[in-house]
């Protein structure tokens, strides 16, 4: 049973990013996401939405402003990496962050009914996913071939993502960005991928 002072201090909203709201633009809520992993790489995390309270807050329903494709790699803790919590990322996750149909139709539910304004699909430095496609047909092993091939993925899975008649009608509407990114392992930055 809550206490009654913790049923006092849980918002009446359960939007995510509290800075921000459903009129928010996309640009704004990537620059607000940005700004989070900004606090992650410079060790000043705020711990947003990490609490309690903020489980309860979202325990009925999730309103993320922002959905995620990534990599299953442990070493990419999405809401670590963005100093974010409960209820602010809408996350599918796949060893290669690859959109399959499956993962294309999960985007489809955090856009299109839970209301993400930005979709992201975000690559990682040393992704073995990437390393194991590379070694059946390339043997060029360098690092520079390696980190290209991960943000050529990246790409080509924005444009499978673009292709869904559903995702693409948001973007033409300006109600959704699509974005991809590269998440280093070595500094914890992420930067955008154009």
């Amino acid at each position: 049973v809550d206490s009654p002072q913790k049923q006092e201090t849980i918002k009446e909203t359960t939007i995510a990013l509290d800075t921000l709201d459903e009129n928010s633009t996309p640009e704004k809520v990537l620059e607000e996401l940005l700004l989070g992993n900004q606090r992650f790489v410079t060790n000043k995390p705020e711990s947003r939405n990490q609490d309690y309270i903020r489980l309860q807050e979202v325990a009925k329903e999730q309103k993320p402003l922002v959905s995620i494709m990534s990599c299953a790699d442990s070493r990419v803790p999405i809401e670590i990496i963005f100093d974010r919590g409960f209820g602010d990322l809408f996350v599918v996750r796949d060893a290669g962050n690859i959109a399959t149909p499956e993962e294309i139709g999960s985007l489809e539910y955090g856009t299109y009914v839970l209301g993400s304004k930005l979709l992201m699909v975000l690559g990682h430095e040393k992704c073995g996913a990437v390393k194991a496609a590379i070694n059946r047909v390339n043997k060029d092993d360098s690092e520079k071939y390696y980190t290209d091939t991960i943000k050529q993925n990246v790409m080509l899975q924005v444009n499978n993502i673009n292709a869904s008649p559903v995702l693409h009608d948001l973007v033409e509407q300006g109600k959704l960005k699509i974005v991809g990114a590269y998440y280093s392992l070595t500094t914890g930055e992420v930067s955008m991928i154009s």
